[in-house]
């Protein structure tokens, strides 16, 4: 179906209108403006990012600070007990031989008294004898590993191990006794001395040093909020100033420029958006002007045209009713002339219609009706109803009562009717249904159908458009191809919304108490336009009113 169209010569007017929905499309009302929540905000995640670095610092810092001292402390008292000990066994030497139990025992409780950096627990094994300092002859401290190592004959010299058990850590020392054969060199006696010492004073340093490193960072974190929220404030201002430039630019204000300070980035973006400001002024000023002067163009050549062509009008009515008796080729030019004349007027009452509401001059005289009778009297007045072949069947439901404008409805529906019969195909349906809005808003429901092959799906973006032409070689049609134009405007005025499908594209709708009682077969074809206006409608704000 050609997406031109035109309103019939019946429903045209004089009276003035007001354009109200220029900037919006064709299938939904102005989109409401809503401010987005977010969760975590630039200023949250600048401070967070701040803190962030701050406690890695920190905790970088406290780390290896904690582990260099607690190093050199467990360094210290392992180094001086291994030292210690060593000497200690040394002085021993041969001295312990032969080994007597009780001499021996003396020996190690020796020790163990000179134990530093505290007394130590001293363990002798030799062979399968067992003794120490204290009252086990044997410790379960002492690894098995550190057996190995203290026995080996390539180290004279002992090892020593920390071993934690039971929570409690400790330093366990292994020496082999030697003595000196003279020329012979060091000869191991077999003889094996361990020496024990708990570290629980280390391990309280330790952790005194990682309780004091945790007691240090929590402070360290407040006092790096303070720098963190002065560094978001700086950075956010120019922000804020950039949101409140950008909305006041959306809300038509398109002079609004953002103070310059600095020389960082921040100013060259505040130098930027005030350079696009500029250059966007001055192309929405020119835009203004040639929009203006195209309007009053088309207003003064459409005035200038009526006084000429209503003289026109009257002349070829009279040669129509003198056709017959004129010769055969001159009637058909009269017809020619008068079918001719008669697209003009059209044309000029439609170029009329559609300067007003872009002189944003457009006003509603809303009434409370009864939406089935109004169809049906826009129906009966132009003869679509009650004939044979019936051209237009209804489905109006009675008890639908709605705040419309009599005489702006009446033209929504004879364009739609009118453009159904002329571009579609006979029989042609109109359907009447009452709805709910998402937000709830009650809505009257006016769809528009008709039997033809539908219409081309690249020709449905653009049904709406001004002098849209199907086939664009096509010049001369029978509409003025601002008929479907003029009833979007005049569905927007009433803060209603228009639609445009075809049939196999619309969606399954079950029987309901409010319309259709036959649903559309699958498969079937044609047009579907659907209207639908607020019960009580009100003239919505004017989104060219903003930017005038």
């Amino acid at each position: 179906m050609p997406a031109e169209s035109r309103t019939p010569h019946e429903s045209r007017t004089s009276r003035g209108a007001r354009r109200t929905s220029g900037s919006q499309e064709a299938t939904g009302a102005r989109p409401e403006r809503r401010r987005r929540i977010v969760p975590f905000g630039l200023r949250t995640r600048l401070i967070l990012a701040f803190l962030l670095v701050a406690a890695v610092s920190a905790g970088t810092t406290a780390t290896l600070t904690y582990r260099e001292a607690r190093n050199s402390v467990v360094s210290a008292a392992q180094d001086t007990a291994v030292a210690s000990f060593r000497d200690e066994v040394e002085q021993m030497g041969s001295t312990s031989l032969p080994v007597l139990p009780d001499r021996l025992k003396e020996d190690l409780q020796r020790i163990a008294r000179k134990g530093k950096p505290r007394p130590w627990y001293v363990y002798a094994e030799y062979g399968t004898l067992r003794i120490s300092s204290g009252t086990n002859p044997e410790s379960s401290v002492i690894t098995p590993e550190l057996r190995r190592a203290t026995n080996s004959r390539g180290r004279l010299h002992g090892s020593f191990e920390r071993v934690v058990k039971d929570g409690v850590p400790y330093l366990t020392i292994g020496m082999p006794v030697v003595f000196r054969a003279g020329g012979a060199g060091v000869l191991p006696t077999g003889l094996a001395l361990y020496a024990v010492m708990p570290m629980t004073e280390e391990q309280t340093q330790t952790e005194a040093l990682v309780s004091a490193a945790r007691a240090g960072a929590m402070p360290g974190l407040v006092i790096a909020l303070l720098p963190a929220l002065l560094a978001a404030s700086s950075v956010l201002r120019p922000v804020r100033g950039l949101r409140r430039a950008a909305r006041n630019m959306g809300s038509g204000k398109l002079d609004t420029r953002i103070p310059v300070r600095g020389r960082d980035e921040l100013a060259d973006l505040a130098r930027t958006f005030n350079e696009s400001a500029g250059e966007l002024e001055r192309s929405v000023t020119e835009l203004r002007r040639a929009e203006e002067r195209a309007r009053r163009f088309a207003s003064d050549v459409s005035h200038e045209l009526r006084t000429p062509l209503a003289g026109m009008l009257a002349v070829t009515e009279v040669l129509d009713e003198d056709a017959e008796r004129l010769p055969p080729d001159t009637a058909r030019a009269v017809r020619l002339i008068s079918a001719e004349t008669g697209k003009l007027a059209v044309l000029i009452e439609d170029l009329m219609e559609i300067s007003r509401f872009d002189a944003r001059a457009a006003e509603l005289h809303t009434d409370e009706i009864d939406v089935a009778e109004t169809i049906r009297r826009t129906l009966q007045n132009r003869h679509w109803t009650g004939g044979h072949p019936e051209q237009v069947r209804t489905d109006l439901p009675d008890g639908i009562r709605a705040r419309l404008d009599p005489r702006r409805f009446d033209i929504v529906v004879a364009n739609l009717v009118g453009n159904a019969l002329r571009h579609g195909a006979a029989p042609v349906t109109v359907r009447l249904r009452r709805a709910t809005a998402v937000d709830g808003t009650p809505l009257v429901v006016t769809e528009v159908t008709d039997s033809g092959p539908g219409i081309r799906p690249d020709v449905l973006p653009h049904i709406f458009d001004r002098f849209y032409k199907a086939d664009a070689a096509r010049t001369r049609s029978v509409g003025s191809g601002l008929g479907l134009a003029i009833t979007l405007e005049n569905v927007h005025l009433h803060g209603g919304t228009i639609r445009a499908a075809n049939r196999q594209d619309v969606p399954h709708v079950p029987h309901d108490p409010y319309g259709f009682p036959e649903p559309y077969a699958a498969g079937s074809t044609g047009a579907v336009f659907t209207v639908e206006i607020p019960l009580d409608a009100e003239t919505p704000p004017d989104p060219m009113e903003d930017l005038a």
